[in-house]
């Protein structure tokens, strides 16, 4: 497939946005297990929208909170960055696991995107879509269409493994009833999340982790924003539309839109161009979350570029005295 604005991006800019994710998740960890998603939605929303203006670059969210009119929330087609002359596509999820932070459990993260302009594609006509995630190894050995037991045998074949030895991670919904049937059957591992299933396809995608495969049905704008990480990591996604209704299949239908297609990471993300970065904000399997010291705190944040394939784990400590006499960044 040929790739959309390859390698127009010189600069590092994954380095500009770790600030961003930072704050976000310095910002919603004050309300960590206060039980309001609200306060935590707009608290990282406010962090992320004021330091997102003093990275360089001409931003366009192309995949964000929501519409317009639902401000507070970093909406889709809204300008972000500094406006210089750097055209980019944006895909914000200023907390991946709201309800995590708010009940305070683990695995919540803050999460930023960014690639060439019109490179960052989003099957906005379907909520849900249903995926698989795996490594560099099992990447050219995956199928969405091939049966569940097929897939893990292809996997564990490629990661030199029994399908004993895999771990499939999914989404804890009862939507996933017949797909957990069909992989203890199959004889893989099972771990269950109640949220966050963009940690978990980057989980699933880097090697030497916990989980081997991602598996089931989540939203459509977290598929694409893991397809950009799993592009810098050099792993596999998988994604097919998952109808909530026969009207929401029927209005897609009439559109033109083929419900059947197959979106690969390629075609969810097609240019090499493409930088990501998350910070953790409660502590999961793949970042620690934000911990309070006595004069500020320390963060852990994952950070990617594509065209080198490089993944930095950056932990920072931030002093509060200092920060709070910058513009550009407001952790509490």
């Amino acid at each position: 497939m040929k790739e959309a604005n390859s390698h127009t991006i010189e600069r590092n800019i994954a380095m500009e946005l770790v600030r961003v994710t930072e704050a976000a998740a310095l910002a919603a960890s004050h309300y960590l297990g206060r039980g309001d998603k609200t306060l935590v939605d707009e608290a990282a929303v406010s962090a992320m929208r004021h330091t997102l203006g003093y990275v360089r670059m001409d931003g366009v969210v192309v995949i964000g909170e929501g519409e317009k009119d639902e401000a507070p929330m970093l909406y889709i087609g809204e300008r972000v960055g500094d406006g210089t002359d750097l055209p980019v596509d944006v895909a914000v999820d200023p907390i991946d696991g709201t309800t995590l932070v708010a009940k305070g459990l683990p695995g919540a993260i803050s999460v930023v995107a960014l690639s060439a302009k019109g490179s960052m594609h989003c099957p906005r006509e379907f909520f849900y879509m249903n995926k698989i995630v795996t490594g560099p190894e099992a990447k050219d050995r995956i199928d969405i269409n091939a049966p569940v037991a097929e897939n893990l045998k292809n996997i564990a074949i490629a990661k030199k493994r029994k399908v004993s030895e895999l771990t499939v991670v999914v989404l804890d919904r009862p939507r996933h009833e017949q797909l957990l049937a069909d992989i203890r059957s199959a004889g893989a591992r099972v771990k269950l999340i109640s949220d966050g299933d963009i940690a978990a396809a980057i989980e699933a995608a880097l090697p030497e982790r916990e989980v081997d495969v991602l598996m089931g049905i989540g939203g459509t704008p977290e598929g694409v924003i893991s397809a950009a990480a799993i592009r810098c990591i050099g792993g596999g996604i998988q994604c097919k539309a998952w109808p909530r209704d026969d009207n929401e299949r029927k209005l897609a239908v009439a559109k033109g839109i083929d419900v059947d297609k197959v979106y690969k990471t390629e075609d969810l993300i097609d240019s090499t161009d493409v930088f990501f970065s998350a910070t953790g904000v409660s502590s999961g399997e793949l970042l620690t979350g934000v911990r309070y010291t006595s004069d500020g705190a320390r963060t852990q944040s994952l950070v990617m570029r594509g065209i080198s394939g490089t993944i930095r784990w950056i932990a920072s400590q931030h002093n509060f005295e200092r920060l709070d006499k910058l513009s550009f960044f407001r952790p509490h």
